[in-house]
Order: structure tokens, then sequence, then C-alpha cells
């Protein structure tokens, strides 16, 4: 298939709103049916099995031509944020649906999922659609409920689908691999010169809230000698956490929230609270660096006859991808000279890796640019990875 058609189906999607002018698809809204439609009518006259789990993933199998129970995944999202781009997501999906039809025979069943959910937009929560898959979606999950008090459960129900069936929805003993296709969205193939990028891991990320208490006063009365500011202190602290971020290879290190208080004009701020998220594919470089970064919080305070606290708020682990499927997909993108990368972002392959061998293949974000209207895809990136995806297949197939 065509970059060209694939792109063509993939603005299509993007048409399929919530949101009259702009692209936003939630969680089992009626566009996301609309959308699952569209998919459905691209391949109805293909002889695939089509049907909807109980969480709403829309799952595609095209048959082998042998008897066998062995199934092979090819996955992606198909919600977004809102005002979203038209490839987050959907791309790896369409690519996956070109696969279906253009692959030659191969002795296992392909099936693509078009999972229902992975932005967390609806429910405040991500991955329902893989979590179904993987047998995480729990009641307590099912309870949380959106902005207008409808739980997942009741979501699951209103949509025509049974939450007591999800169960089905599981892996089986015969699926054996797994393979993502995604935009980067972030500048590193861009930078290098790449097209394509082996993922090797989704890296792990600690999420923390630490709150500087000093001493509110005047502004204008209080010499700089005997303030203790906290917003002067918290400012430190964001400046050793861009330091070892640059200087620890792999590392990424953010403060993206910052609220002084009182917050006025003329007032020292008496405590600052600030958000740090740490990244890293290795555990223990990240937790050393979180460490490191505890240590320098508290040295800045004693400095300044102040104290600081923090909250743990998330310690995600890394997720490697499969050494076995991840240097079949390198040897089928080898023509491509591929990047061999981390990813900084979170995917349904990191939901999926424990429980199946998986593998993940980014293409090219032009600028760097996701998560906006904007968003786009070169072409030529497109074919390679379509081609890719047969090569990878027939390497499975000779396994």
């Amino acid at each position: 298939m065509s970059a060209d058609r694939i792109l063509s189906r993939c603005r299509e999607l993007a048409a399929i709103t919530d949101v009259p002018g702009e692209t936003t698809r939630t969680y089992l809204s009626p566009a996301m049916r609309r959308a699952n439609e569209q998919l459905m009518a691209w391949v109805a006259a293909k002889g695939f099995t089509v049907r909807y789990d109980a969480a709403g993933n829309l799952r595609i199998v095209r048959a082998a031509p042998i008897e066998t129970n062995r199934t092979f995944i090819v996955a992606s999202h198909l919600d977004t944020i809102p005002n979203a781009g038209a490839f987050d997501g959907p791309l790896g999906i369409v690519l996956g649906l070109a696969l279906l039809e253009e692959a030659p025979p191969l002795p296992f069943h392909l099936e693509l999922i078009a999972f229902s959910e992975e932005e967390g937009v609806r429910f405040g929560f991500p991955f329902i659609g893989s979590k179904a898959l993987t047998g995480e979606l729990t009641d307590d999950l099912l309870a949380r409920v959106d902005g207008k008090g409808t739980s997942v459960r009741q979501a699951i129900t209103a949509y025509g689908l049974n939450p007591e069936e999800l169960g089905e929805a599981q892996l089986h003993s015969g699926h054996f691999g797994y393979l993502e296709f995604h935009i980067e969205q972030g500048p590193v193939l861009e930078h290098e010169d790449r097209s394509l990028g082996i993922v090797t891991a989704i890296i792990g990320q600690s999420r923390l809230q630490l709150v500087f208490t000093g001493k509110a006063n005047h502004a204008g009365t209080t010499p700089m000698h005997l303030r203790h500011d906290a917003l002067a202190a918290a400012a430190e602290f964001v400046l050793a956490a861009e330091r070892l971020g640059r200087n620890t290879p792999g590392l990424v290190a953010t403060v993206g929230q910052l609220s002084p208080q009182p917050g006025a004009g003329n007032v020292i701020p008496g405590e600052t609270v600030l958000s740090l998220d740490v990244r890293h594919a290795d555990d223990t470089v990240r937790h050393g660096s979180v460490e490191t970064l505890l240590k320098a919080a508290h040295a800045i305070t004693q400095a300044r006859g102040m104290v600081v606290s923090f909250a743990a708020k998330l310690d995600q682990p890394a997720v490697p991808m499969d050494p076995k499927l991840t240097a079949l997909l390198a040897e089928a993108a080898a023509p491509c000279h591929p990047l061999s990368m981390t990813s900084g972002a979170g995917h349904d392959a990191m939901i999926v890796a424990p429980h199946l061998p998986a593998a993940m293949l980014f293409l090219r974000t032009p600028n760097g640019l996701s998560h906006h209207p904007d968003e786009t895809v070169h072409p030529e990136d497109v074919q390679l990875a379509f081609e890719t995806g047969l090569r990878f297949l027939e390497r499975i197939a000779d396994v």
C-alpha cells in the first residue's frame, strides 16, 4: 500500500470528531464509534474476522492459511487528546491495517487491535484498552468516573458492551508477539536525520512534589542577607535539576510546575511548591538521580536556613522491549539505517510488554511536534515503515 493511501486514511479518521473544527475522540464517545465503523468499512470485503471486545477495542483478525492457534498482534490507539493531530495513535492502526491487507500468506493469524483508550482524557487514567488486553482493568479502575459522574463500567454498558465479558478481551495462549508503530513525538530522529527508530525500552519515570518552606516577609524592608526566600531556593533547585539532566547521559529532569506563596509582588515567598519529573531507561540511574536531587534540595535549604519536604507521586519502572523481536525489527529496518533509541513517552507497548514479547517502531516527527493539530509525518518515512513491517512479519514467519 502506498504512503499516500495510508496518509489519506489517517486524515479521514482525523475528520471524525466529537468537537467540530478539531480532532477530538475520547473513550467510547460517538466519534469513537464512527471511527471504528470506518475501519470496519475499509476491510468489509476482505474476509477478516471483526469484533469488539468488552473494553471497546476493535479486533480485526486475518486468519492464517493453515491450521494454527498462533496469533501475532499489531496495535495502536484510536482515541486522541483534545484538539489532536492526525497521526498520534491512528497512524499505527492504519499501518497495521495495511499489513493485514497486503502481507503475503503467513503461518500465523495476524490481529490488528485498535485500542479504545490510551490518552487518559475522559477518566483521568490511561491505557484502558491495553489494560483490558492484559487483564489489568481492575474493579477499582472500572469504578472511576468521568466529569459527568459516569463510571468506566457504566460507559462500557452504555456503549452496548458487557463489562462481565472483559475476560474474553485478554491475551490467550496462542498470542506470541506484539508490534506497535508510532510517531516519535520528539525531535531526536529528525536531529539525527533518521526516518525510523527501533525502541529498545520505554523509560522509567519518577514524579515528586517538593515543598520549600522559608519565611514570608516584606519585599521592601527585609535586607537580602536576612531573607529566607522559598522561591529563590526553589530556583536554585531547578538549575540543579537541569545540570544533572545535562550531565547524565539519557537522563531528563524537568520542573514543570512552580507555585510560590503568597504570590504577591511585594512579598518574599514563604513557601514554594514544585513538581519534579525524572526519567531514564535504567531504573538504577533514575533512582540514583532522584536521590541526588533530594540531597541537593536539603543542602540548598540548609544553607538558606530553610526546610524542604517531598512526596512521591509516581514510580513507573522502565519497560524493556523484547530483545529477540527488537533484533528482528532492526534487521527488517536495516535498509533505512534506523536509530536505536528509548521512548521518553508512555505507550500501550509498555502495558503489553510485561505479558507478551513486544517491539516498537518509531517514525520521525517533523519539528518534534505532537499533541498539536499541525502534527505531521513525511510520506517517505511512512513508506519505509510499511515496508519494514512487511519484512518484519516475513522474519517472524521464518523463526
